[in-house]
């Protein structure tokens, strides 16, 4: 069960959230407006943060801004009707890790709750787990089934980034900014080699699927 701090100033709104949150296992902690929110934060703690963004006292910028000065780690969701590209821009800049508009559908906003909190506990634990492979990342081991594969460096990294945002797409060019940084020989079939030698070495996993999304890059779908 993870404790979610809600703040939103629409009532019925708070109300609807905290109710489909609670039925789904958590812990709900409703307020309505940004300075409640940090106060409760301080007093109870949370494991996410879900904030709407214009607020009366505090609005969800500010709230970010002071969360993010203590603590870099704690998952916000912004949840607004600013659908504007500068307004999300705005919010991933002061610290947000997700962004919902309105009107959302509820199971939709439930699942990028639970994709956050996942990923929360990955960065954590410093570890994953998908069917019956275990990866370490202080380690840099993996095993499935209790036996080792045989990954490299940057072959564990891709893995690993794949797994910690299951159906996420990554772009080929995302990943050779990220995984080849400077490397000028890299090339986007550089990309498409390293995914064909992890399908090889992963062959006995159970729990995923490297998924080749055409024209864009890759991505892990769980099973």
């Amino acid at each position: 069960m993870a404790k979610i701090i809600v703040a939103e100033d629409d009532g019925a709104l708070c109300r609807l959230i905290c109710t489909a949150l609670t039925a789904n296992g958590h812990q709900a902690i409703a307020c309505r407006d940004g300075a409640q929110a940090l106060a409760a934060l301080e007093e109870n703690g949370a494991d996410l943060l879900l904030t709407d963004i214009m607020m009366p006292v505090m609005d969800g910028f500010a709230l970010a801004e002071r969360v993010r000065e203590g603590d870099k780690a704690l998952p916000i969701l912004f949840l607004t009707a600013l659908d504007e590209k500068p307004a999300k821009l705005r919010g991933f800049s002061v610290g947000a890790d997700d962004y919902v508009t309105k009107p959302f559908d509820t199971d939709l906003l439930l699942m990028r709750v639970a994709a956050l909190l996942r990923r929360a506990n990955i960065e954590r634990s410093r570890s994953l787990t998908a069917g019956n492979l275990t990866m370490n990342r202080d380690e840099h081991t993996a095993y499935a089934d209790g036996q080792e594969l045989p990954l490299t460096v940057r072959e564990f990294d891709l893995l690993y980034k794949l797994l910690s945002f299951p159906r996420r797409t990554f772009t080929r060019a995302q990943l050779m900014d990220e995984f080849w940084d400077y490397d000028s020989s890299a090339t986007s079939r550089t990309v498409d080699v390293y995914m064909s030698k992890l399908r090889e070495k992963t062959a006995a996993c159970t729990g995923f699927e490297i998924v080749t999304v055409h024209g864009l890059g890759y991505k892990a779908v769980l099973k």
